[in-house]
């Protein structure tokens, strides 16, 4: 076999070196007779056997890759019966000379020859490698069983059976299974059963005979099977179905425990908020009361003033009448002091015009004008009385007018702290909600404790007056540490670890800078 491949190996391509050199130098010549240029016509015999070559080359090569294309080869051997026929009439007409013709000819033909004969080795070689070599019918069956070897040769196709030894062992099962049926029910073969018959059934299908008779059995298994599979199947299904009602059960046991404790949480903070909110509204109500009480109050004393100033417009009239009657008595002292020189001058003239006026007379004028003194002095001294009083009345109105203005400022004052406060509670009663919103938001979403608690650090730092437009990032957190400190979140998160606290804090920061808003 050595020998032999060597022999194949250095001939195969000597012979078709020499057929290609033979051909192209007849070709090569012959071409510029049939009208090919001097410049064409070497090229001519290449093309007509570099065709050859490369068809067949490719039929192999799409061989070896299982995809053959049947046109490649047609095409390859009508290139090769063309070469040999412009090879055999270059020397004239082939019925003149025919074995100058053949001459011509047999290299491109022993070359399509050495061709197919590679061809058909390499096709037998890849299918050996690939396991799908078919054994060929021995011609001799063809001749001697003309009849039933086409049926043989159908089944063995049909079936994609490709030893032919293995076929014939077949056939020979089938025989002698259906000869001892035969003999078992003595010759009728109707008696036999349908398990029994399937044989003969399945062996136009391909089955063998042992592969027939197990095929019920090995049916019954694969029903068998089918059912255990559609049974733990089932099983499997109600397993999870169960398991996955189990879980959600738990779950929403869980989530329940949770809405119930968030709920308890919130309506207890609401609570307290409408409880201090009643209050305020309580403590409102009050400074409203208040509120009118000073206005009635504000009214009295307004009442009190105007009484007070027609109190004082009276004692000064009162003064001014008082002045006018010290005036008068002044004048009235005066005129009787002028009087009394009148009297002196008129008892001086009296006595030294009349000598003749007694001593009574004289004494009684000098009583007269005692008497009209002492009235002086008594009236001076109920002028005087009478301008103190109405200095103690105007010192009196004064101080009720300045206590009823501190009173009034009291009661402003009082006022203001109730509008605060009241104010206050609302802030306190919108914070309640804002917060029982966002907890209902964050039990919608199913937060971690830890995202809560983040998110109410945050919503504390809005609370507190944050306001972050225009701030950068880390500005941001410096002014939540300036307004949130770490025992505001201790106390109000209930955490014992100030790290964890300033974490919380650091988190919210970043969670406001990237848009949280509560």
């Amino acid at each position: 076999m050595t020998a032999l491949s060597i022999a194949v190996a250095l001939g195969g391509p000597l012979i078709g070196v020499i057929g290609f050199a033979m051909s192209y130098d007849t070709l090569s010549k012959k071409a510029a007779s049939w009208g090919f240029s001097e410049q064409l016509a070497p090229w001519f015999p290449i093309g007509v056997d570099a065709s050859i070559i490369v068809f067949l080359a490719l039929d192999l090569y799409l061989i070896r890759k299982d995809t053959p294309w049947p046109l490649l080869r047609l095409a390859a051997h009508a290139m090769t019966g063309a070469t040999i026929w412009f090879n055999a009439s270059s020397q004239g007409e082939i019925g003149d000379d025919v074995v100058k013709a053949a001459s011509h000819g047999v290299m491109p033909f022993l070359f399509v020859i050495g061709v197919e004969a590679a061809r058909r080795l390499f096709i037998k070689k890849t299918q050996l490698e690939a396991g799908t070599h078919t054994d060929r019918i021995p011609l001799q069956r063809w001749i001697l069983a003309p009849v039933a070897t086409p049926r043989f040769y159908r089944r063995m196709r049909l079936h994609n059976v490709a030893s032919y030894p293995q076929m014939i062992r077949r056939e020979q099962d089938l025989i002698g299974y259906k000869q001892w049926l035969t003999r078992k029910y003595n010759g009728d073969l109707s008696k036999a059963s349908e398990d029994e018959r399937l044989p003969m059934k399945m062996a136009a299908h391909g089955y063998t005979v042992a592969e027939a008779l197990a095929l019920p059995e090995r049916q019954e298994r694969e029903a068998e099977t089918r059912a255990e599979e559609q049974e733990r199947r089932r099983l499997d299904a109600e397993t999870r179905r169960e398991v996955a009602r189990k879980r959600a059960e738990a779950e929403r046991l869980e989530a329940d425990g949770e809405l119930e404790a968030v709920r308890a949480r919130v309506e207890g903070e609401t609570g307290q908020a409408r409880a201090h909110a009643k209050a305020q509204v309580g403590a409102a109500q009050r400074a409203v009361v208040l509120e009118e009480q000073a206005l009635e109050t504000a009214v009295i004393a307004e009442a009190r003033a105007r009484e007070a100033e027609a109190a004082r417009r009276e004692a000064k009239e009162r003064e001014q009448k008082a002045a006018a009657d010290l005036q008068t008595a002044v004048l009235e002292r005066q005129a009787a002091e002028k009087r009394k020189e009148a009297a002196e001058a008129d008892r001086v003239a009296a006595a030294e015009a009349s000598a003749i006026e007694t001593a009574a007379i004289a004494e009684a004028r000098k009583v007269a004008a005692e008497a009209d003194r002492a009235a002086a002095e008594t009236a001076r001294a109920a002028a005087e009385t009478r301008r103190a009083a109405a200095e103690a009345d105007r010192r009196t109105q004064e101080e009720n007018t300045r206590q009823e203005v501190a009173l009034a400022q009291r009661l402003a004052a009082r006022e203001a702290a109730a509008e605060a406060e009241l104010r206050a509670a609302e802030a306190r009663l919108a914070a309640a909600e804002i917060e029982r919103s966002a907890v209902e938001t964050e039990d919608a979403a199913r937060l971690t404790p830890r995202e809560r608690a983040v998110r109410k650090v945050a919503r504390m730092t809005f609370a507190a007056g944050l306001t972050v437009d225009g701030l950068a990032a880390e500005d941001v957190h410096h002014e939540l540490c300036d307004l949130i400190s770490i025992a505001d979140v201790q106390r109000e998160l209930a955490v014992s670890s100030t790290d964890t606290a300033s974490k919380y804090r650091q988190e919210a920061a970043a969670l406001i800078v990237h848009g949280y808003r509560p």
